[in-house]
């Protein structure tokens, strides 16, 4: 059995839902952290999580700095397969204005499963140029045990993706034709 299954066995036999009724994150129950952590990807890194953080012991995914506006944006850096796959799964909290961005081969449409998120999430598709192309708002988290079928899905057109805690592109004011400053940013090979 894989260190994920056996995670996300364990998880979901030692915590409640994360997700309150009003969709806020909720802490995990005691003794659940380190179940979380396990299921999350353990290459996050820590600055961009409030409170606890993944198992370390590995090296942290590059973090990047990105600007909308005024409001500066602290990214991990999703570049390859396995990454763009795990994501932010397992993620009780992240700080303001931290997430991650996802770094694809090319641009073009890019539908995104919200599979084991347990955090609401804004997601952005952004065009090689920095151009944001669409806004996914509030876009609702799941549980461990939420069905296939009722896991959210969203999708958008870019060369890129940003995940940031629910509410904050509303707040930085960040919506579709905003322009985001990147550093240069490549796939993994």
């Amino acid at each position: 059995m894989s260190r994920k299954l056996v995670a996300l066995l364990a998880f979901s036999l030692l915590a409640a839902p994360l997700v309150a009724a009003a969709g806020a994150a909720t802490p995990p129950p005691a003794g659940a952290v380190s179940a979380v952590a396990a299921c999350a990807n353990p290459h996050l890194p820590a600055e961009i999580l409030a409170g606890d953080g993944p198992l370390g012991g590995v090296t942290p995914l590059p973090v990047i700095d990105a600007t909308a506006g005024e409001v500066k944006l602290r990214l991990a850096v999703a570049n390859d397969e396995t990454n763009r796959e795990l994501g932010l799964m397992c993620v009780t909290r992240l700080r303001p204005h931290r997430g991650m961005i996802f770094v694809f081969p090319q641009s073009g449409d890019q539908e995104f499963w919200m599979k084991d998120t347990l955090i609401p999430l804004d997601m952005l598709w952004v065009a090689a140029d920095g151009t944001v192309t669409t806004v996914a708002s509030e876009v609702p988290a799941s549980t461990l045990q939420t069905p296939d079928d009722k896991v959210a899905r969203r999708r958008g057109t870019g060369r890129y993706v940003i995940e940031l805690p629910a509410g904050e592109a509303a707040a930085d004011g960040i919506k579709a034709q905003t322009r985001i400053a990147l550093p240069p940013l490549a796939t993994a090979r």
